[in-house]
């Protein structure tokens, strides 16, 4: 009964904002966020406690604002995606462009798989959904909503042109069969991990637990690994679907040592966006939350 409650509230809100013109629904999810904002204090003061940690140069001001920016940032991602199946190639023209394509291209080329490191930054849904309206369909990783009917409502959006989804419970094995039919993944790499499926490395100057299943099929398939992130560009008033130059991981005779290696270039690379595009990324989640044994808990 709840898991159709759930449900229905949800349709209730993404119904309209889909049939909404886009400018209408982007300022109606953007109260919606508002609300959000300063309703939900508990995500506040994660996102609070977050930004200090990051960013202990900021005032207390400075990093309110940020965290604005980030409850704004989510309302516009709540519009893109309720409109996402009225998105076409052509519709989409004028307000979404592409950088750096030639970097996903070449990697595409080399026939051995490309893994996009990727984060909650910006438009990540809409970022995905594009790169199959512009014929480039994908898998993602993505843990299964615990409500079901919500979990494949959204997945069938995700999926309208030829995205599919890999449950991240079970990816390993995904991920390697995709690889090795030359296929691209796209992983959200920048939430809180526990070993063994995830190394401690840096992160914004403190340890974080981060996934290596990235670093580990990278190395045993020599699969290509690029960053790719859809951010909202205020200067153009448009998403711009970002992808850097391939990652190039080092191999030595310590396997253990290189997955670390990896796994740290990928999450520097998280990092050097987020600081681009601070006020996008998701500081409301944990992030910290796992800890070297002996270190004090953060939250």
């Amino acid at each position: 009964m709840r898991e159709k409650l759930e449900f229905w509230l949800v349709l209730i809100v993404a119904r309209p904002l889909g049939w909404l013109p886009r400018g209408a629904a982007r300022l109606v999810a953007g109260m919606i966020a508002w609300v959000a904002y300063c309703l939900l204090g508990r995500l506040r003061s994660v996102g609070e406690r977050n930004l200090a940690l990051a960013f202990p140069e900021l005032s207390s001001k400075s990093r309110r604002a940020e965290l604005r920016g980030v409850f704004r940032s989510l309302g516009r991602q709540l519009a893109e995606f309720c409109r996402m199946t009225r998105y076409t190639a052509e519709n989409t023209r004028g307000w979404i462009r592409t950088e750096g394509l030639d970097h996903y291209l070449a990697a595409k080329a080399r026939g051995k798989g490309v893994l996009i490191v990727t984060g909650h930054l910006g438009a990540w849904e809409l970022s995905s959904f594009y790169h199959s309206l512009m014929g480039f369909p994908m898998s993602m990783v993505a843990r299964p909503l615990d409500n079901r009917p919500l979990d494949a409502y959204v997945n069938a959006i995700r999926c309208l042109h030829g995205n599919r989804v890999l449950n991240k419970d079970d990816f390993a094995r995904g991920l390697l069969t995709a690889m090795r039919q030359g296929e691209t993944v796209g992983i959200l790499m920048d939430t809180n991990m526990t070993p063994p499926q995830g190394v401690f490395v840096d992160f914004f100057g403190k340890h974080a637990c981060a996934a290596s299943g990235v670093a580990r099929v990278a190395l045993k398939t020599g699969a290509a690994v690029l960053p790719g992130f859809m951010v909202w560009e205020q200067a153009e008033r448009r998403y711009v679907l970002h992808f850097g130059p391939q990652l190039v991981f080092e191999r030595s005779a310590d396997a253990e040592a290189d997955i670390v290696a990896a796994t740290q270039q990928c999450t520097s690379a998280i990092e050097s966006w987020i600081r681009r595009y601070p006020d996008q990324w998701l500081w409301i989640h944990r992030r910290w939350k796992t800890r070297p044994a002996g270190e004090p808990g953060i939250y």
